[in-house]
């Protein structure tokens, strides 16, 4: 469950982003992590858990240090055991961000999961801390996280597997490489078997910087599709057997872009600094 906000506090950034962001020419995702990790004094752990590459870690540690920040620590976990070492346990609390990168998100939740290393980050974002990840990264962010899944834009009985995420919130449910891997019956799925989320697919190259007013605001070259099961009258889920189509009726999609916002608390969509006026 999410880490409950101290009086006199805010709850941290939440910043999930869809994959393969621009590292190189327009790095406007990565420098607003850096902005809303503390700027010039930003002090930022990297976890490149999820990645099998052993130069994920250093190339995210040194972008964050090209774009400003003060302090850049990587840190991996090859054990549950690594999760309970008091050394990285205090280099976290000292973090002003946490940053996952991408990979296998069932490796981070089966190294992470239910360790001292996961509620300290829990913690930490429950007092202002600025947590965001890339990918996998991104869709271990929340309470409820699509593991698997197949491809395809219908809703499929049985075509995606659960597992719990990190639990910063359980406002919403991730996923990613959302357009350029034909993800949207997979999200339907998920949220057919949890209707009271909002689904949040990113596309790559775009970031949802989710404040502590739970306004979402988008980052990016492409788009944020949002589905709002709120108000959903029928679900045939239940009913039908794995594999077989299934019906979901009064479904709300949105499709954001930079400069637009989604509200999570009234479920509202806004085209935010898009509005302009014609001379």
């Amino acid at each position: 469950m999410p880490s409950r906000v101290p009086d006199g506090h805010q709850r941290g950034w939440i910043i999930p982003i869809g994959g393969a962001e621009n590292k190189e020419n327009d790095r406007r995702i990565l420098e607003r992590f850096v902005r809303e990790s503390g700027g010039s004094e930003a002090d930022i752990v990297v976890i490149p858990t999820a990645s099998r590459m052993h130069e994920t870690g250093p190339r995210y540690e040194q972008l964050f240090r090209d774009l400003g920040a003060e302090r850049v620590t990587v840190m991996d976990f090859d054990t549950r055991r690594d999760c309970q070492e008091q050394g990285r346990l205090t280099r976290l609390e000292e973090a002003t961000g946490i940053f996952f990168t991408g990979g296998n998100q069932l490796r981070l939740t089966t190294l992470l999961g239910g360790t001292p290393v996961a509620r300290v980050i829990r913690a930490r974002n429950a007092h202002g801390v600025t947590v965001g990840g890339t990918s996998a990264g991104a869709s271990i962010l929340s309470e409820h996280m699509i593991a698997a899944g197949d491809e395809g834009s219908a809703m499929i009985a049985g075509s995606v597997r659960l597992a719990p995420g990190l639990g910063l919130t359980n406002r919403f449910i991730i996923d990613q490489h959302f357009r350029q891997r034909d993800r949207l019956g997979r999200l339907l799925t998920a949220l057919a078997y949890n209707p009271f989320a909002v689904g949040i697919g990113l596309d790559e190259d775009t970031a949802a910087f989710i404040g502590p007013d739970e306004i979402v605001e988008v980052e990016g070259s492409g788009g944020v599709t949002v589905v709002d099961a709120s108000e959903v009258s029928y679900s045939s889920i239940a009913r039908v057997p794995d594999g077989q189509a299934a019906a979901m009726l009064g479904l709300k999609i949105h499709i954001l872009v930079a400069g637009t916002t989604y509200d999570l608390s009234t479920l509202q969509p806004s085209p935010g600094r898009l509005v302009h006026t014609k001379e």
